[in-house]
């Protein structure tokens, strides 16, 4: 008999700015090389365009300049992670995306009140596995107000 109870979660990992941060694998679409985008006047710098990508226009947000960080050239590793809440898709530009774990839930702890560079509202919790700390997302309110500004028409 196999154990229903959920002890961990599977997340996708990423890099900004040397540091590692996750986010929920089920909220992942796909992970795509950067591309170019269109840009769209009037939106906040952190908005840095949209693309076409399979048929749906996906607004892009670069991570970096919406924390804040110190901005950096696009590289060979740079990628552009599709992400999905409810019926709102986001292109979230990062240094590299190129691992998936999974985390046990009782190695989650409560965010900080600050977390290097990204404000503690931003952050759902910190995980520690081995020598890896791991800052995990929450992407509903990284999100909030770019979905106010994109989903404006």
């Amino acid at each position: 008999m196999t154990d229903s109870i959920v002890n961990h979660i599977k997340m996708i990992v990423f890099q900004l700015n040397h540091e590692e941060y996750g986010i929920s694998v089920d909220k992942v679409r796909s992970i795509e090389k950067i591309q170019g985008f269109t840009r769209v006047p009037g939106t906040e710098p952190f908005v840095k365009g949209v693309i076409n990508l399979r048929g749906i226009v996906t607004p892009i947000i670069d991570l970096r300049t919406r924390f804040e960080m110190e901005q950096q050239s696009y590289t060979d590793s740079t990628r552009i992670i599709i992400a999905s809440l409810e019926q709102f898709e986001v292109g979230l530009i990062v240094d590299a995306a190129n691992d998936v774990i999974d985390i046990s839930l009782d190695e989650i702890e409560p965010p900080p009140e600050v977390v290097g560079a990204v404000e503690g509202d931003y952050v759902e919790g910190v995980a520690k596995i081995d020598k890896r700390l791991i800052i995990i997302l929450e992407l509903n309110k990284v999100l909030s107000a770019d979905k106010k500004l994109i989903m404006q028409s």
